[in-house]
């Protein structure tokens, strides 16, 4: 089983003069971008998810949702970060795209032939997610929870995820649901070592 390095919506959106602007999601970038290097050295997977909304979904505060309009199917906000250094062979997921579902989860995406996300993982005979990205108490807590669910191992790297905290302790909250469910933590130093141990 191979390893996958899952970068979770690091989209214009969700960093700081988006329409839904974690804080310090700007931040995770240069590191991210650190974690691509790392993996492509060590020949690892690279997944890129991205929210990929109608313009009009119930996941909209307009239409009964929580949220401001965010991550528009083919607007400047929907796009991945410009200093993302994604490789040109990287997949690309997109979830988000039923007007009916909030589609917090990775889980939930397809690949671009439409395959699900889980298939997907199979197709590419990964068993292990290491995962950073937006935001820690929404979508990477959602993917790693179903993610636990179905098997398949989690490294969240902690260093490279910031939350929104809508509830104060919601970050706090977030890292001990994905722990409890199973998942280890790691950071940009200590990335390699993790990648050779069970």
């Amino acid at each position: 089983m191979k390893n996958a390095l899952l970068l979770v919506d690091v989209q214009n959106d969700f960093t700081p003069g988006g329409a839904l602007g974690v804080p310090g999601g700007d931040e995770i970038v240069p590191i991210i971008d650190d974690y691509i290097d790392l993996a492509q050295a060590a020949r690892m997977i690279i997944i890129a998810s991205r929210d990929w909304h109608p313009p009009e979904t119930k996941h909209f505060r307009q239409w009964g949702g929580t949220w401001p309009p965010h991550c528009v199917q083919g607007t400047r906000g929907a796009e991945f970060r410009p200093d993302l250094r994604l490789p040109k062979d990287a997949w690309v997921v997109s979830k988000g795209m039923d007007p009916n579902e909030d589609a917090y989860s990775v889980f939930q995406a397809t690949a671009p032939d439409g395959a699900p996300f889980k298939d997907l993982l199979q197709r590419l005979w990964v068993g292990r997610l290491f995962i950073g990205g937006l935001a820690t108490d929404y979508c990477v807590l959602n993917s790693v929870i179903d993610a636990a669910a179905i098997g398949v191992q989690t490294t969240v790297l902690a260093d490279a995820v910031r939350g929104i905290n809508l509830a104060p302790g919601d970050i706090e909250r977030a890292i001990a649901q994905m722990v409890a469910a199973g998942a280890s933590l790691t950071v940009l130093n200590r990335f390699s070592h993790c990648l050779h141990t069970p």
